[in-house]
Formats: C-alpha cells, sequence, structure tokens
C-alpha cells in the first residue's frame, strides 16, 4: 500500500511518515506543492492524505482536478473543524475527514476502513508490528522475541498496539485509558496500572526487559 502525503506543516509531515512507515505502509511525502493534483496522477498510489490549507491552492480544488481523472481515495487531514467545510469536502469527491491533532490510533484505523471500502486495501491485514526485536502479533493475540513467545489478554495487546503505534512518544495515562475503556463511562486508574504491570512481567519472561519506560507524571514510552 503506497500513501502520498500532501501536508506543507515539516513537523506534522514527517510525524505521518513516522507512523504510517511503523504501520508497514509505503510512504512519499511532496515537498514541493505546486501542481499537486499532477503530482497525485502521475503514480498510482493506493490513498492520498490530503492538507486543506496549502501555499497555492486549496486542497479542495486539488481533489476536484483529481476526481476528473481518478478514483483514488483521498482523506483530508485539517485543522478546520467545522461542519461546513467537513461537508463541502465530502462533495469535493473526498473519502474521510479528520481534524487535527489526531489521534495515531485512530487516523490508521480511518485509513484501513477508506482502503477496505474502496476496495485497495490487501486482502491480509498487516498483522505484525515490530520494534527493537520485539515483534506484536495482532492476529495470533501474541508478542515475541528471539524465538520467545508470550499469550496477552486484550487489554495487554491494546497496550502494546498503542505503544507500537506511537513508537518514541510518550503516551499518556489519559490517552491509553480512553484507548483501552472508551466506551464505558469510568475506569479506576488503577485498572490500567495492573494491567501494565502484568504486560511487563510477561515481557520480562520472554527476555525484553526495560522495553516500556514510565516517564513520572507522563504516560509511558517504548
Amino acid at each position: 500500500m503506497n500513501i502520498l502525503v500532501v501536508e506543507d506543516d515539516e513537523i506534522i509531515r514527517q510525524e505521518l511518515l513516522l507512523l504510517l512507515k511503523n504501520a508497514l505502509y509505503d510512504v512519499t511525502a511532496l515537498e514541493r506543492f505546486d501542481d499537486v493534483a499532477s503530482k497525485i496522477l502521475m503514480k498510482d498510489y493506493d490513498l492520498v492524505l490530503l492538507d486543506l490549507n496549502l501555499p497555492y491552492e486549496s486542497g479542495f480544488d486539488i481533489c476536484t482536478k483529481v476526481r476528473k481523472e481518478s478514483d483514488v481515495p483521498v482523506i483530508f487531514l485539517t485543522g478546520r473543524t467545522d461542519s461546513a467545510d467537513e461537508l463541502d469536502g465530502m462533495l469535493k469527491g473526498g473519502d474521510d475527514y479528520i481534524t487535527k491533532p489526531f489521534h495515531s490510533p485512530v487516523l490508521l484505523a480511518r485509513i484501513a476502513a477508506v482502503l477496505k471500502r474502496t476496495k485497495r486495501g490487501t486482502d491480509k491485514e498487516i498483522s505484525v508490528l515490530a520494534y527493537k526485536d520485539v515483534k506484536l502479533h495482532l492476529a495470533k493475540g501474541c508478542v515475541s522475541y528471539q524465538g520467545k513467545s508470550a499469550e496477552l489478554s486484550k487489554n495487554e495487546m491494546k497496550i502494546l498496539h498503542c505503544l507500537f503505534l506511537r513508537q518514541g512518544e510518550i503516551v499518556s495515562r489519559a490517552d491509553l485509558i480512553e484507548y483501552l475503556w472508551d466506551d464505558q463511562v469510568f475506569i479506576d486508574d488503577n485498572s490500567l496500572s495492573v494491567n501494565m504491570t502484568r504486560l511487563r512481567n510477561k515481557l520480562e519472561d520472554i527476555g525484553v526487559h526495560d522495553f516500556i519506560e514510565t516517564k513520572r507524571r507522563m504516560g509511558y514510552r517504548i
């Protein structure tokens, strides 16, 4: 899967590149923003992440031009939160509309959904994420390291999955709690600590030491 990132903010662009590469997508990012529509049409991309506020013309105008020649999926990624802009984006031919700041797991889920809906996703979804020789097997529900593996509970899987998707970032306890239990009104903060302790013990059992770092009063990081 080859995704094109059209984002003129360099910090956000680099963040997107890292996120998508870690999710095992092939990624291309534009660094010049003249005649963007032609650049999109030059290659057979599987999906385009398109900012709205670009130097020469808006993402809406670019999408309109692209739609005259291609049905490549387009996800608008923008700081505009007005519902009128979102509606306009859909009318211009966009497949989804995501506002900044975005949550990495949510963005990846929306990308996967658009690829699946437009039938450009692979028949077999990405099932293994890797970082520092540690592999998270999503389909099997386990983590492995140098030939050893450990079965994970649903919550342990979700904790690692969230951390893998945000490698090198500090993920707050609040973000993890929301990711694990977003459909429940209240969860005791201690529940996260219990799951984190069990997960760390399982990692230790297969020889993975100090993989999840605790940043005091901030959160966790791998």
